[in-house]
């Protein structure tokens, strides 16, 4: 189940998700913003915890 959060991020951040998305979303890698944020936080715990 998902929940729905909400976060404040600076312009610098939110134009650098958009230029990736932009790229990235054409080879079907990230879907929109939200999946993007999902995928990043995931890969940080995973390394983070092991």
């Amino acid at each position: 189940m998902k929940h729905r959060i909400s976060i404040t991020v600076d312009e610098d951040t939110i134009t650098r998700i958009q230029d990736t998305l932009r790229t990235k979303s054409r080879s079907g890698i990230f879907r929109n913003k939200s999946h993007f944020i999902e995928y990043v936080i995931k890969r940080y715990l995973e390394e983070k915890n092991g």
